[in-house]
């Protein structure tokens, strides 16, 4: 992502901004809105989505778009992997080192120029193995 010099921090935009860096839990665009609405009553769905927008074409956030179709945003724009339950589509930070090397020289065609990466992990998050082990039990 390229960071835009010319781009205006406007209040709401900042006020986003905080919202999402101070959780770790990857919220939708709904999720943002609910939390910025507590600043910001009378703020629009629609600002939120466009300013979520701006923020990550300017490199401040990144935009997640998992297998699911819910769209996710990650206030931590630095290079780093994920891990999404295939259950409750919860996404988590992986506990990775940021700098794996994939030696994909061999994978691609030769014609491509490989520009980047995304690494996803699947898996059940520790609430839905929870729920799965309690309703084993009732049974």
């Amino acid at each position: 992502m390229q960071k835009h010099p010319n781009l205006r921090m406007t209040r709401q935009r900042q006020v986003i901004l905080e919202e999402l860096r101070k959780v770790n839990t990857h919220p939708s665009a709904d999720e943002v809105y609910e939390m910025v609405r507590k600043r910001l009553p009378r703020i629009s769905l629609g600002t939120v989505y466009r300013n979520l927008e701006i923020l990550s074409e300017s490199g401040d956030i990144k935009k997640l778009e998992p297998g699911c179709s819910l769209k996710r945003f990650d206030g931590n724009p630095s290079e780093h992997c994920h891990i999404r339950c295939v259950r409750c589509d919860r996404i988590a930070d992986a506990p990775l080192a940021p700098d794996i090397e994939i030696d994909v020289a061999g994978l691609m065609p030769a014609d491509y120029k490989i520009i980047g990466h995304r690494l996803e992990f699947f898996g059940v998050c520790p609430n839905c193995s929870d729920k799965t082990n309690r309703d084993a039990n009732r049974r």
